[in-house]
């Protein structure tokens, strides 16, 4: 009834190949420090805020080394990994790119992707816009990731904001919600942990949130700062991880048994009723 996870913090650059060899050292801390499963933030092999360069720097799935050094690390160290998100190129004829977030099992195979639904399409303050839809394409399906130990909710970033994906998710059977991010310093200060406690109190399940943390190098384009504050959340809401804003790798062990005793204790997950919605004051 109860797992290791280890939750990786990053500083990605905006350089797949400096990414990918500091992600596979840090696979390999987890598994050395007894994790079953590891979990990394959004978009771990290149964060950017230039169009041009990730058309430049960026693979299909199909030939990403990221994706590839992972899963041979996966298989290497008999490890569950849940790549938070890679941007990849994605061959859809308007040139966006796809935010997609792995499962890999044990043999290096990938059990589960997801495409991130909801896009960061926001100005946060005057200096700091962002329109993540100009170059991501979304996506359109939730999806559950079952492993021998847990079945999980897959999730990136944005979507922390939309309640009704994850009631989706634990009313089909998710027990843990992934939840990988490179928030913004100014949200993150104001919204992470709180979102991520209400997403748990709500759904009764563990919340697991890798992150991206600190300013991040870039070649092209603007740099972009992150929030980090990589956490685990319980079930009842409390918070048994906050890794601060260093890089690194934290591990919490999860007693699956505390979210059927949340659930049990407020089963709100199983209180839906029909209603009218409100008709539109326009």
């Amino acid at each position: 009834m109860s797992f290791c996870a280890a939750l990786i913090q990053m500083c990605s650059s905006d350089d797949p190949s400096q990414n990918t060899v500091a992600l596979c050292e840090a696979l390999r801390e987890a598994a050395r420090q007894g994790a079953d499963i590891a979990l990394t933030p959004e978009v771990s092999n290149c964060v950017s805020t230039s169009s041009t360069h990730q058309r430049r720097v960026l693979a299909l799935e199909a030939e990403d080394q990221t994706l590839m050094a992972v899963q041979q690390e996966a298989q290497a160290l008999g490890l569950w990994v849940v790549v938070g998100s890679l941007a990849l190129q994605s061959g859809d004829p308007d040139g966006r790119l796809a935010n997609r977030s792995f499962l890999i099992d044990p043999d290096g195979e990938i059990c589960a992707r997801y495409d991130k639904i909801h896009m960061f399409d926001v100005q946060v303050s005057e200096t700091e816009t962002y329109r993540e839809s100009a170059g991501f394409r979304p996506g359109e399906k939730a999806v559950l990731a079952p492993t021998p130990f847990a079945t999980l909710g897959l999730s990136i970033c944005y979507d922390l904001r939309f309640a009704y994906l994850y009631r989706a998710l634990a009313q089909a059977g998710a027990e843990v919600l992934t939840i990988p991010s490179a928030f913004s310093p100014v949200t993150g200060a104001a919204h992470w942990e709180t979102l991520l406690r209400a997403r748990a109190i709500e759904t009764g399940c563990f919340v697991l949130a890798p992150a991206q943390t600190g300013r991040h190098a870039a070649s092209e384009g603007r740099a972009r700062a992150t929030h980090g504050h990589s956490m685990v959340i319980a079930p009842w809401g409390e918070v048994l991880l906050d890794m601060g804003k260093e890089p690194g790798v934290g591990l919490v062990e999860i007693d699956l048994a505390q979210v059927a005793e949340a659930r049990g204790r407020v089963p709100s997950l199983f209180h839906d009723r029909e209603f009218q919605p409100p008709e539109s004051a326009q």
